[in-house]
């Protein structure tokens, strides 16, 4: 069994269809995997030993009996802890929920039981998802299995640690200005921020509601069109949710990308990098160019607003959110987290709506961009994971502060609500994982897959998992 946390989820789900593998085995070996790893890790707030024994013993019985459910049915994974789950705490990383049990399970956490999948437990998270980092003065900080001193990236850092580390095959994260995509860079997976709307909301605590998306994190880009399948769809609790028809996100990850015209913005995206982090993205470029891709350097000024844009709608709506913490508990929020509530509180009404005005001119210019282009490429991070201890780190000879620094690069695609994958491209000479993200139009996250999957097929970093 102690090969099995290996598996990629689609590699066990083929063994469990056949029946040449138990979901009990699979699951107690990833029971294992975490009893091994996690007092390094710290990936868990909450472990579901028994339930997810009891869970994968039921599915056993369905999968012998013909009772097979799909590509989940017997796959364990974890879930961030914002996702509602009924009977069982869900802390929202924090001290103030440390006692919330939840009477309903969230929508997708629903969908993924139903579609048979064996929840192991609940995620590490910075406090609120408000934070870069996965920092957390609650709770401990998440480490990279790659380096256990450095950061996992946030706020999601527990769901790419533990799927990283094996823990679990594959795991949900959320994402208002980079939170699947910031720790799945840098801890060497596969992350999906989907379209706005693609996936129900219902049951996930909020952070920022005109940011937030929801979505999953696997060590290949298969798996993560299995996750996607399964959580994906209209649901009439979420009043955000769209209309739109799913389709099999599988279906054509076979697909060439000959003929791909894909963008390369010239500016802000690599105003501030690291130098290896560079050198990958530009090695990355002339594989999709060997696959017969067109890739193109472009000037996109209205990125340039990025930040400012982000910054204001993203913490005046989590300030509200969170308001009547700030009131009656603040001494019980951590200070980072508190300080940028603070700052979101103090945000006058007229510059909430000049941002959300100026979201919709920047959100224009972009999609003029997809009248010419199929893929906008850039890297996901400018840095490897730093270490947990400093607050700022040295870039080219310039000092910078790593949470600001961190979600620089994924804001854009949370103001315009567009599906964004960010798969591994290789490491910096510190042996730390480096990411590059691929967005597309709204809704065309199959697209996204397909290319994804054809630069992991060149790659050397599909499904691997750190020694620890």
């Amino acid at each position: 069994m102690d090969h099995l946390h290996k598996l990629s989820i689609s590699e066990a789900s083929k063994l469990l269809y056949k029946k040449e593998l138990s979901p009990v085995d699979l699951v107690k070996a990833h029971l294992a995997r975490i009893k091994k790893t996690d007092a390094k890790l710290n990936s868990f707030i909450t472990i579901l030993e028994d339930t997810a024994i009891k869970s994968a013993t039921q599915a056993e019985k369905e999968i012998l009996s013909g009772k097979w459910k799909g590509d989940l049915h017997g796959i364990p994974l974890g879930l961030k802890d914002l996702y509602f789950t009924k009977g069982v705490p869900t802390t929202i990383g924090s001290e103030i929920y440390k006692n919330f049990i939840p009477d309903y399970d969230a929508k997708v956490t629903r969908n993924l039981t139903e579609a048979g999948a064996i929840i192991l437990g609940k995620l590490q998270m910075h406090e609120f998802a408000l934070g870069t980092t996965s920092y957390n003065p609650h709770y401990g900080s998440a480490r990279n299995p790659w380096n256990l001193e450095c950061v996992t990236g946030g706020s999601s850092g527990g769901s790419g640690s533990s799927v990283s580390a094996g823990q679990c095959m594959g795991a949900l994260g959320s994402d208002t200005g980079g939170s699947i995509r910031i720790p799945s860079a840098l801890c060497g997976i596969v992350g999906m921020k989907p379209t706005f709307g693609r996936v129900s909301r219902h049951g996930v605590f909020p952070l920022s509601n005109s940011l937030d998306t929801v979505g999953p994190m696997t060590r290949t880009v298969e798996d993560n069109a299995i996750m996607l399948n399964a959580i994906s769809g209209h649901d009439e609790q979420d009043p955000y949710s769209a209309k739109v028809k799913v389709s099999d996100f599988k279906a054509h990850l076979e697909n060439d990308i000959n003929k791909l015209k894909i963008a390369r913005p010239r500016t802000y995206f690599y105003d501030v990098i690291d130098k290896e982090v560079l050198t990958l993205i530009d090695k990355a470029c002339s594989q999709f160019e060997n696959l017969g891709a067109e890739v193109d350097m472009i000037d996109l000024p209205i990125l340039d607003h990025t930040l400012a844009i982000s910054g204001t709608i993203l913490l005046t709506e989590a300030a509200e959110i969170h308001s009547e913490n700030l009131r009656t508990k603040s001494s019980l929020i951590g200070d980072d987290v508190k300080l940028r509530l603070q700052q979101g509180a103090l945000t006058s009404g007229t510059d909430y709506v000049k941002s959300q005005r100026g979201r919709s001119v920047y959100n224009q210019r972009i999609n003029e961009l997809f009248e010419t282009y199929d893929i906008l490429l850039a890297p996901t991070v400018p840095i490897g994971a730093p270490p947990i201890a400093d607050n700022s780190i040295d870039v080219n000879g310039n000092q910078e502060l790593v949470g600001p620094l961190m979600a620089r690069l994924t804001r854009p695609q949370n103001i315009t609500g567009l599906p964004t994958i960010s798969v591994p491209i290789g490491f910096t000479s510190n042996q730390m994982p480096v990411g590059m993200q691929l967005t597309s139009p709204a809704f065309q996250e199959q697209m996204l897959y397909n290319v994804a999957y054809q630069f992991e097929n060149l790659s050397t970093m599909k499904n691997i998992i750190p020694p620890l």
